[in-house]
């Protein structure tokens, strides 16, 4: 979003005193603007259905639907939607949970001062935004993992995700690529959409740079 038109955020927490407290952090600068606020994630949605809002800010626990609740409801409604958690929790298991329901962020509450504005811009450039410990923590799961034996899953995408990714990035239109791999255009449509969920990707732009990473095409 540019100065001129800034972030319009939806604002999702239980606390007013927190609410009023994120939007005084947000509302200083002149690219953000919070345009709703919600109590729970129930209303969260409700306000997301009725007024266009480019970012979620989402607290992690909330009445009648949380905010992880929300977010995997609003990241299916609305894919182009970037969300937000906002947690007062610095535990892993929570991250974990926020980036399978859809956020793109998470941002721990004793910090927000410091880190809240940094991680909308960062969402709005579809950047993922890890708050300090995070990425400790993010090591030292997939070392514990190891220990166990369990490593990592080899390979993210199926074959025949490889398969449609590489005619996707080649520029091939869904029908194209359908009657190449012998599918129904819908079957393609479908692995594109998987392909986005699994990978945290956006667009069709995006899957050919991971193509390129993978070293699918040449670039």
């Amino acid at each position: 979003m540019s100065e001129l038109t800034p972030t319009r955020i939806l604002l999702a927490d239980d606390h007013a005193l927190v609410r009023r407290g994120v939007r005084l952090i947000l509302e200083g600068e002149p690219d953000l603007t919070v345009v709703a606020e919600a109590g729970d994630g129930a209303e969260a949605l409700a306000l997301a259905a009725r007024q266009p809002i480019d970012l979620a800010i989402l607290d992690v626990a909330m009445p009648r639907m949380t905010g992880l609740q929300a977010a995997r409801e609003l990241s299916a409604l609305q894919p182009d939607l970037r969300i937000l958690m906002l947690s007062m929790y610095d535990d892993v298991q929570y991250f974990f949970q926020a980036l399978r329901a859809g956020a793109c962020g998470y941002v721990l509450k004793s910090v927000a001062d410091r880190d809240l504005v940094e991680a909308c811009r960062a969402a709005m450039r579809g950047e993922p935004f890890l708050y300090p410990g995070a990425a400790t923590a993010l090591i030292r799961d997939y070392l514990d993992r190891v220990r166990r034996g369990e490593g990592v899953p080899a390979q993210i995408l199926t074959v025949r995700e490889e398969e449609v990714l590489k005619l996707v990035a080649e520029g091939h239109s869904s029908k194209e690529i359908a009657e190449k791999l012998f599918i129904s255009a819908k079957t393609v449509e479908r692995h594109r959409s998987n392909m986005l969920h699994k990978l945290g990707l956006r667009d069709r732009l995006d899957l050919t740079r991971y193509a390129i990473r993978a070293g699918l095409i040449e670039p």
